[in-house]
């Protein structure tokens, strides 16, 4: 092992003591506690943002003989920017636990001796002068022949046919146009994760997780919300389907959501409940030949437009039962342009969407819904009879999914902002040079490509393990650092750009502003880091001490 890496394998040794001494203070018989959970909500917080870190880390200075020179310098500087990072949220950990500090004092020659390799603004500024003058790939992962092909045909798209548009929608929130949705239909946007007997293009057997990242990133370079968004909404439900529809429901659903034919929205977050998914109270009482649905969801992205929507309800009045009293209803109506809509059925439902005005994220809308009497048949519970109790595992296998593509909507912002932090770098002179021949710039520049070369590298391997079966608590991981990282590097691409940064001419304003959405939708950063990851690697640590 060479000696930059030797601090990552330090620190994640340090790091499995303190999880494995979090476990103990909030366990009792072997079994996780809630109360005392609770009680070290900020240490569990600070150990999965240790963790995704570390793991990214991982991923970008591994296989390093497949990768380019700078690939490979750009991984080293990433891990030299995290393994101090690391290393402090370490030492609050062991403070606030009572573990021996000599532990961390023994990796700090580590970490210094990485930072003096890749970490000083020396190395940082020669590697951001390499970045701006590239023109490969950054952060370049492998991908089959089918999966560059689709990459290219869409980054081509975004190039010739969003990216003009996207400026009109975001300042005048406008919905997305049908000029857009039409070519993405024929494309195949929306069936990306449906397997071909369904009209999809995954595989029958298995998925191609990594061509939905390639889409996603693509598309989401030039627009999230009027792009790259629009795959997340059908990857849920589709997922959803596949792992608890009947098989009339998939025979009838997937097709039509392959073709975008109806568009579809996700209705989970209530007024009173985000994240909580426990909590929800949208009631559906049982009817002759199905359910009426009463109460409110909020933040229904694309209710509008949608013709669809997957809607978690309460079926069981019983609310001791938490999330087993949960399941899933696809709600049919209208499609809606606009900011508003109500919808009357004949025998008296009504549901109305109300847009949510938001600062970024627009083209796509986020709704306020409220159902009053709602008629949904039997036919629409996901599952049947047999899905009654189980929607909030039919959601949870659909936000896997649903997660990592937003990993790749992070990316696709990202690399929007990189390349015009860069071009912008390059035009501008300030006190009679070129910003880009200063070093405090330069700096930036290969942060910004770094963290973005690291966040790509892990969400592509997570999507291929995906595809074998694993890297479930991994896809939250990913998405977890890589939505942390789009906020980074928006906000150093605005900062380059000064005062032209801030003005809504510059694109480089709507990356920033649309980048802050990523660590709160798909699962909030803090509800990711501790009720997932956290709890995860701590149920991890207790099943070990058991065995």
């Amino acid at each position: 092992m060479t000696e930059q890496f030797e601090a990552l394998a330090s620190l994640d040794a340090a790091l499995a003591s303190a999880v494995r001494a979090t476990a103990g203070a909030c366990s009792s018989g072997g079994r996780l506690n809630t109360a005392a959970l609770d009680a070290h909500q900020s240490i569990t917080y600070d150990l999965a943002l240790c963790y995704a870190d570390l793991l990214a880390a991982r991923y970008a200075t591994s296989d390093v003989g497949e990768r380019s020179a700078l690939d490979m310098r750009l991984g080293l500087a990433f891990a030299a920017e995290v393994a101090p990072l690391v290393l402090g949220r370490l030492e609050g950990i062991f403070l606030a636990l009572g573990l021996p500090l000599a532990t961390l004092d023994a990796i700090v020659a580590d970490v210094r001796r990485l930072r003096r390799e890749a970490g000083t603004p020396e190395s940082l500024a020669a590697l951001g002068q390499a970045v701006a003058e590239a023109t490969g790939e950054l952060g370049d992962v492998p991908l089959d022949e089918q999966t560059l092909l689709a990459r290219d045909a869409f980054r081509r798209f975004a190039r010739d046919i969003v990216a003009p548009l996207a400026e009109e929608i975001h300042r005048r929130d406008l919905t997305v146009p049908e000029t857009l949705l039409g070519p993405m239909r024929e494309m195949g946007v929306f069936g990306l994760s449906i397997p071909e007997q369904f009209g999809g293009s995954a595989p029958a057997e298995g998925e191609n997780t990594p061509m939905m990242i390639a889409v996603t990133e693509a598309l989401s370079e030039a627009s999230l919300a009027a792009a790259g968004s629009l795959i997340t909404r059908p990857e849920i439900l589709s997922r959803a389907l596949m792992a608890g529809g009947t098989e009339a429901q998939k025979a009838h659903w997937l097709p039509r959501i392959a073709a975008g034919d109806p568009l579809c929205a996700i209705a989970i977050t209530e007024p009173d409940h985000g994240s909580d998914v426990a909590g929800l109270t949208l009631r559906g009482m049982p009817v002759d030949g199905g359910w009426l649905l009463n109460g409110a969801k909020t933040w229904c992205t694309f209710a509008g437009k949608a013709g669809l929507l997957m809607v978690v309800t309460r079926t069981d009045a019983d609310r001791s039962l938490g999330y087993r009293g949960l399941s899933l209803l696809l709600v049919e109506k209208p499609s809606f342009d606009g900011h508003d809509f109500i919808c009357e059925q004949p025998g008296g439902g009504v549901l109305r969407g109300r847009a949510i005005p938001t600062v970024g994220y627009r083209g796509m809308h986020s709704f306020d819904l409220a159902f009053e009497d709602f008629f949904v048949p039997d036919g629409n519970v996901v599952g049947g009879e047999a899905g009654l109790g189980r929607g909030f595992y039919l959601t949870m296998a659909g936000m896997t999914g649903g997660r990592i593509q937003t990993a790749g909507r992070a990316l696709g912002v990202m690399r929007a902002a990189l390349n015009a932090a860069i071009a912008y770098a390059k035009d501008r002179k300030v006190f009679g040079a070129p910003l880009v021949d200063y070093q405090l710039t330069r700096v930036k520049i290969a942060q910004m490509a770094a963290r973005f070369a690291a966040c790509r590298g892990l969400a592509y391997a997570v999507g291929r393990a995906l595809d074998e079966g694993g890297g479930r608590m991994e896809a939250s991981l990913a998405k977890l650092i890589a939505c942390r990282s789009a906020e980074m590097v928006t906000r150093e691409a605005l900062q380059i750009h000064g005062g032209m940064g801030y003005a809504e001419e510059s694109a480089v304003s709507r990356y920033w502003i649309d980048a802050r959405v990523l660590s709160i939708f798909e699962g909030a950063e803090e509800t990711l880091a501790l009720k997932v990851i956290g709890r995860g690697l701590l149920e991890q640590a207790l099943a070990i001490e058991g065995k």
